[in-house]
């Protein structure tokens, strides 16, 4: 057996990304928060063209909160079906 850092040893077995760890890097982090900004701003930008009453059902109705429910039902039903291990 190699003795390199993704080696298998008896107390962690093979490392399923072939050596690489999965940690999340400063990198990705900055790319989900550039993307996320942009399209906050884009759907801002976006919201203040529309014409006074679509306006109106944005900013008066819950309809915010049924796109956060819906968002956060994918997300679960996703992660739930995501087999284990990936």
């Amino acid at each position: 057996m190699g003795d390199g850092p993704g080696a298998p040893t008896p107390s962690n077995g093979p490392s399923p990304m072939g050596g690489r760890s999965r940690s999340v890097g400063w990198r990705e982090v900055l790319l989900v928060a550039v993307a996320v900004v942009g399209i906050v701003l884009g759907l801002a930008i976006g919201t203040s063209l529309l014409p006074a009453d679509a306006q109106r059902i944005v900013f008066r109705t819950p309809l915010l909160i049924v796109v956060l429910i819906a968002g956060t039902a994918i997300v679960l039903v996703r992660l739930a079906r995501r087999p284990p291990g990936d």
